[in-house]
């Protein structure tokens, strides 16, 4: 989350200044000439402008069911990389693809479906005797284990599965549960003010028919099945299939320079590197809210009347908040427009970072603490943050949570959900050699944990009604330097009561904080000066109170491998000629 912002001593004053002339109203801060015009309680969407799910597609579902899927592998041809072993797909992790430069290898293979009733006439792939799928190993981290996940692509001219082309298989290794995904999709099919996308457990058997292969089936293990957001997904869905599609990579709702390039400044894969393009390569629509966001003369009311479904919004937030996603918001989310309007709204995407307080604090692993509980993860996000300082908007994000908490979040809901869900999974996670189970949980103890899920829903509410009574956090600056001292600085701490807001920081060689070497607390402004530091790795940890004294952290932190986030933590480093260099949280691994 550290992000990197050059700043003057001018600047920083005045947006000192600024901040505080803010941070003591209840509404955004405008020029006097558009203060007028604040909605202070904004239009409602009209109705014909609201988007809904094809309520047609999860009617009758068995949710605990398991598809068998048949993948029979052959090598291919060059032209389209798929010309290799199954055993060299297994072979690599998606990284190795990165570091050359080369698309990832594939495998041709026949695909047959046994949806419950057998392999016989009218099945899918029933009679194939040419391939009709190729495959290809998809994810990041996890493409390093010996069990993949895989993408099976359905080839042109052949009919496609359920109205889907791609079929993504997860083993969701990250998932001490390995149905979490899933059971937040379906929760989310029961919500009518939220898009959701169909989902399967399936069992994988594979018979490898290239060089070096068996020729005989082999259980690769549970999946789950997760259908792809991309343009099948909004026909399917009743959405409009030629409108503006991204993935959230990483998106703050800035008008970053590479989102904004046009013409000949414009490259595609470094706007990629902030929301994938799924849809129509038209940006115009997007940029114009961008550049409305960071137009602080415009009342937010309108742009949300103009160019967002507050509902969606807020229910959006509110289900991330209660399930405890930790990780959504500037990333982990699809955003979407139809052709000819100008209104955008919120698809949830991989939803496997919920449900784990219970077994955080378990293992002790320090994730989803601190800012990434409650409203307080969002507000990174000029949208979010903009919209969130209304009153109006606050309510209409409690209404939601109050109506989920009492229907599709009840304990009820989730206890008979997990319960369910578990008895598929549990045997193969525990005795299937391709499950890639690394969980610390004994059979006993998996048992135990799944039944306090539920517990997690009104544990995220409580952690909700806490981020409101905090501080909003803020960002570290890169510490300025001089010959003599160095000079640090960070965001003003906005307050939605208005309160005055104090902030303390302390210096340390080590990120526990044991070695600290400057320290003071109490301060109005949010600036210290120190004396010259000597060239080494430093630590500074920045935090803001408010009058009725709540703390929050600021954004940055510290991330250790195997042990989690050291949160409101900002590391940098003194080089042997005095200079700063700021180091990443990629560096601090």
């Amino acid at each position: 989350m550290n992000r990197i912002k050059q700043i003057t001593a001018v600047l920083l004053a005045a947006s000192i200044l600024s901040g505080c002339a803010e941070a003591s109203s209840q509404t955004e801060s405008l020029p006097a000439s558009a203060a007028s015009e604040v909605q202070t309680v904004p239009k409602e969407t009209p109705a014909e402008e609201n988007i809904h799910d094809n309520d047609a597609l999860y009617e009758n579902r068995d949710l605990t069911s398991v598809t068998n899927m048949y993948l029979t592998v052959s090598t291919g041809n060059e032209a389209d990389s798929s010309n290799h072993t199954w055993e060299e797909i297994n072979s690599h992790s998606t990284y190795y693809y990165d570091d050359l430069g080369v698309e990832r290898y594939k495998v041709e293979g026949i695909l047959q479906i046994d949806d419950g009733n057998g392999l016989g006439e009218g099945s899918y792939g029933y009679g194939e005797t040419v391939p009709n799928v190729t495959v290809q190993v998809r994810g990041q981290t996890s493409s390093y284990l010996d069990s993949k996940n895989y993408k099976i692509r359905i080839k042109a001219g052949k009919d496609e599965y359920n109205g889907q082309r791609t079929l993504a298989l997860n083993k969701h290794v990250s998932d001490p549960y390995r149905f979490l995904n899933k059971m937040c999709y379906d929760l989310l099919a029961d919500i009518p003010q939220l898009m959701s996308a169909r989902t399967q457990f399936v069992r994988l058997y594979v018979k490898d028919t290239t060089a070096g292969g068996s020729g005989e089936y082999e259980d690769y293990g549970l999946y789950t099945m997760v259908e792809q957001i991309n343009r099948t997904y909004l026909e399917n869905h009743g959405l409009d299939d030629r409108g503006k599609l991204y993935k959230i990579n990483m998106f703050e709702w800035h008008t970053y320079d590479e989102i904004m390039a046009v013409g000949d400044d414009y490259d595609e894969d470094a706007f990629e590197s902030y929301l994938e393009i799924k849809g129509s390569d038209d940006h115009t629509d997007l940029r114009n809210v961008l550049t409305k966001l960071e137009n602080y003369s415009i009342p937010i009311a309108r742009i949300i009347d103009e160019h967002f479904d507050a509902e969606n919004i807020c229910y959006w937030m509110a289900f991330q908040i209660l399930i405890g996603n930790y990780d959504s918001g500037a990333r982990n989310a699809y955003i979407y427009s139809p052709q000819n309007s100008e209104k955008w709204y919120f698809i949830s995407w991989d939803m496997d970072a919920s449900f784990r307080r219970n077994y955080f604090q378990k293992t002790g692993y320090l994730e989803g603490q601190s800012w990434e509980q409650g409203l307080t993860q969002y507000v990174s996000l000029v949208l979010i943050n903009r919209m969130m300082k209304e009153e109006s908007y606050r309510r209409q994000l409690d209404d939601a949570i109050h109506d989920l908490m009492k229907h599709a979040l009840n304990p009820d809901v989730i206890d008979k959900r997990a319960e369910a869900y578990s008895k598929v999974v549990k045997e193969d996670i525990f005795h299937n050699a391709h499950s890639n189970y690394f969980c610390d949980l004994t059979p006993a103890e998996y048992d135990q944990y799944v039944g306090m899920l539920s517990s997690e829903i009104q544990l995220n509410y409580t952690y909700y009604q806490e981020s409101l009574s905090r501080p909003w956090p803020f960002f570290v600056n890169p510490p300025e330097y001089s010959e003599s001292d160095i000079f640090f600085s960070w965001g003003v701490a906005y307050d939605i009561r208005g309160e005055s807001v104090t902030y303390a920081y302390q210096l340390a060689t080590d990120y526990e904080f044991q070695n600290i070497l400057a320290e003071d607390s109490g301060l109005s402004v949010p600036y210290a000066r120190i004396g010259k530091l000597d060239p080494g790795t430093y630590y500074l940890r920045a935090t803001a109170t408010n009058e009725s004294g709540y703390t929050t952290d600021c954004f940055d932190y510290y991330d250790i491998e195997n042990v989690g986030k050291i949160y409101g933590c900002y590391s940098f480093v003194v080089e042997q000629d005095g200079t700063i260099s700021y180091q990443s949280q990629e560096d601090a691994r």
